[in-house]
């Protein structure tokens, strides 16, 4: 029978949005193959985070040592890998974040297993598992085999459910790991966020985006983002312009996002980018060309200028907020 580790991710004491939908991958991976799943919190005062995870109903291992207050994936590599031997886990799982596609393919290189990275579900028959993951910016999905015995996969969250919490919580045990300080080459210096005081991109109920047509003036975007507590975001061609920072970019070489709403301002809607932010629940675009490709996966379209069409939204939700509807 194997066993399903789950590598959970914080952020500021805080479980990420997107270490729940690993959970809910590792429990579609364990119905099908019949495995147990686990957690694992490492980090430095991360007890609270530990307790968070085991609601879910799963035991989980805690590896909480001042070495690693900060996230190297140099330091925290071989801890996973050594509390993924002590749990005995043939499947080792994380979201596809940032720090997850980091991270998890070191984990593989030292465990001397295989990885699959931005899994979007799991296929196969009967106990046979394939890996389902996009390629060629999502235009050709591929079903992966992976031959051996340890399987390290991320997953990418918006295509799976987060875990619900459990009526009774999972046991939290402490895991006696050593860090070699020594062996570490690398070292922390700076967090430097982009973001400001807005929501993290990736955990944003609402997120709003700018392209090529802001022409590198994203003041009505953060107008508006700052009225609806959303997030901001961008398409490459604006990252590419200078116009905004790379960590804010949405699609195939960014982050993949699945907010309750999503506003498209000037983003044409090139493949790259739709991977990226067509899981969002509703989408609004705002563009000049009606032909833009961005309307064929809009719920909503307003061909206009977005210096035009932001202020008078601005305004309609300031109206609404007022009469606190």
């Amino acid at each position: 029978m194997p066993n399903i580790l789950v590598v959970a991710e914080h952020f500021n004491g805080q479980l990420r949005k997107a270490s729940r939908s690993a959970l809910g991958a590792a429990g579609a991976l364990a119905a099908r193959t019949g495995g147990q799943v686990s957690g694992l919190v490492v980090g430095y005062r991360v007890g609270g985070v530990a307790e968070d995870l085991a609601a879910h109903g799963i035991p989980v291992a805690v590896v909480d040592l001042p070495a690693l207050t900060h996230y190297l994936s140099e330091s925290y590599a071989p801890v996973v890998a050594a509390a993924a031997r002590a749990a005995g886990a043939t499947w080792v799982v994380g979201a596809a974040t940032a720090q997850g596609k980091d991270l998890l393919p070191c984990v593989a290189a030292l465990m001397g297993g295989v990885c699959a990275t931005d899994a979007i579900a799991f296929t196969g028959e009967g106990q046979e598992v394939l890996v389902r993951r996009p390629m060629w910016a999502g235009n050709v999905l591929a079903d992966v085999e992976l031959r051996g015995e340890i399987k390290v996969v991320s997953i990418r969250a918006t295509e799976f459910a987060a875990a619900e919490k459990a009526g009774l919580p999972g046991s939290v045990k402490a895991l006696p790991v050593a860090v070699d300080e020594s062996a570490i080459r690398t070292r922390f210096i700076a967090f430097a966020g982009s973001g400001g005081d807005r929501p993290d991109l990736t955990e944003a109920r609402v997120v709003i985006s700018g392209g090529r047509g802001t022409n590198g003036d994203f003041s009505e975007i953060e107008a508006l983002a700052d009225l609806l507590n959303a997030a901001i975001g961008s398409s490459r061609a604006a990252v590419d312009a200078g116009w905004a920072a790379g960590d804010l970019q949405v699609g195939q070489t960014g982050k993949v996002v699945a907010p309750e709403v999503y506003i498209a301002a000037g983003i044409s809607g090139a493949q790259q980018h739709l991977a990226g932010m067509k899981g969002a629940k509703v989408i609004i675009a705002i563009n000049t060309d009606p032909e833009a490709p961005i309307f064929q996966v809009a719920d909503y379209g307003v061909v206009g200028d977005l210096f035009e069409v932001l202020p008078a939204l601005r305004s309609l939700v300031a109206a609404s907020q007022k009469q606190g509807t």
